[in-house]
């Protein structure tokens, strides 16, 4: 056992076989809340997780905080520094971690708290770590994102655990309920694949993968220049086809240039999954959250509006969340789009919370805000995220309210919703979170 100045003892199993034991006691025991050291609640229990990098889609990031001991997350092989890291959905004092680790274990890692995901503080550190469980007690360090980062390798092969468990106390009563988490992106598959280095959208699919969210939606311009079906099978099919199923998209203005048809290669490509209710918009829910996707193509369309009316009026739903592909406001080269304004006042009259939106490819949010643009606590909370893949864009004129801006780096929004509240970050294709939106409460 070796001791640091940045944690107090733990136990450590030195050997394989007490490892394997242990994690198969632990699994056992997993449901009997009154264990050793087990006196704060479990809190990274289901909780959104997301990693450096997966060895396979059957190994992500979510299987180290299921409860399932026979499951696992593990890394790339051969790589270091890799990471895994857990949102606890809110913040809260931790006083104990506890890693079970598989064969590929980390000679070399850190555990880590952050309030924001940016900005990371060490609560423990090991330096000749040899595998099992290694169960840090009396910590004392207050965050919402927790994180095991390894910098050496005890095996040729990656980092592996079979379960990362965090307790601690929350700083303002239980998690939020309800939670879960959605990837989105805009702008995504230029005419190009995985045998092109420069070829972003397979890095941006990877990434959407490893974050493993309850669904996907995309912004529209899916696939460009003129969105074919050939196009959409030869270039977007090979990277986020491959949670096609399970993508929840809407069109741009690229997918109205098809030769054979406006939204021809869209429909044909997509189905009842972009059409779900007969037209290019629908709706649907998710937990507390009212979701509609709308064709921006048509605002001007008064059967488009109206449906919209209507569907606000039904809603049951607390949270309510837009996406469509042309902003009201942006600071890219495109730049604010009036067309999208009608639709903003009848998401603003029914109190909506979010709009999402690409066209321009730049990440950008911006701070509550009316239709006109004026600030105001009950306004919506606009973010702009077209870097799914397309060439990006330059910032150009930032607009009022406009809070954070970022051009170049590729990436996707990771979206995490609970019954009251929602957040997000702009996670880069290299894995690191770029930016991080507040927390904010329903209206």
């Amino acid at each position: 056992m070796r001791l640091t100045a940045f944690a107090p003892p733990r136990r450590h199993a030195p050997t394989a076989l007490l490892a394997a034991v242990l994690a198969l006691v632990s699994g056992l025991l997993l449901g009997f809340p009154d264990r050793a050291d087990a006196a704060d609640p479990l809190l990274s229990r289901g909780r959104p997780a997301t990693s450096s990098s997966v060895e396979d889609a059957t190994l992500g990031p979510e299987k180290a905080f299921d409860g399932d001991p026979a499951t696992r997350w593990a890394s790339a092989e051969g790589s270091d520094p890799q990471w895994l890291r857990v949102d606890l959905g809110t913040s809260a004092t931790v006083s104990r971690v506890r890693l079970s680790w598989e064969a590929a274990y980390a000679t070399a890692y850190r555990v880590e708290i952050s309030a924001d995901g940016v900005t990371w503080t060490r609560l423990a550190s090991e330096t000749a770590g040899d595998g099992g469980v290694d169960d840090w007690t009396g910590l004392s360090g207050k965050g919402r994102h927790l994180r095991v980062y390894g910098t050496a390798r005890g095996t040729p092969y990656g980092y592996s655990l079979w379960e990362v468990e965090v307790y601690g106390v929350p700083d303002s009563g239980p998690p939020p309920s309800g939670a879960f988490t959605v990837v989105a992106a805009g702008d995504i598959a230029a005419q190009c694949t995985a045998s092109s280095s420069s070829c972003a959208h397979p890095k941006t699919a990877a990434l959407a993968q490893r974050i493993a969210p309850r669904f996907y939606l995309t912004m529209g311009d899916n696939q460009y220049d003129d969105a074919l079906l050939s196009d959409f099978r030869a270039y977007y099919d090979k990277t986020w086809g491959a949670f096609k199923s399970a993508t929840r998209p809407v069109p741009g203005n690229h997918e109205t240039y098809d030769p054979a048809g406006p939204l021809a290669g869209y429909k044909a490509y997509f189905g009842a999954i972009a059409y779900p209710q007969g037209k290019p918009y629908y709706s649907y829910d998710e937990g507390n959250w009212h979701f509609v996707a709308l064709d921006s193509n048509s605002f001007d369309d008064p059967v488009q509006l109206q449906w919209l009316k209507d569907d606000l009026a039904r809603n049951t739903k607390r949270c309510v969340v837009a996406y469509f592909h042309h902003p009201l406001y942006s600071s890219g080269g495109h730049g604010n789009d009036p067309v999208s304004r009608p639709v903003w006042k009848i998401l603003y009259a029914a109190k909506a919370d979010l709009v999402l939106n690409g066209h321009d490819h730049h990440y950008e949010r911006f701070a509550r805000q009316d239709p006109y643009g004026k600030a105001t606590s009950d306004g919506i909370v606009e973010i702009v995220g077209g870097m799914g893949g397309a060439e990006p864009y330059p910032i150009e004129t930032v607009q009022p309210n406009s809070q954070k801006r970022i051009s170049g780096p590729y990436g996707v929004l990771k979206l995490d919703l609970t019954d009251t509240t929602y957040t997000w970050q702009y996670v880069g294709t290299d894995g690191s979170v770029k930016d991080s939106g507040p927390t904010y409460t329903c209206h």
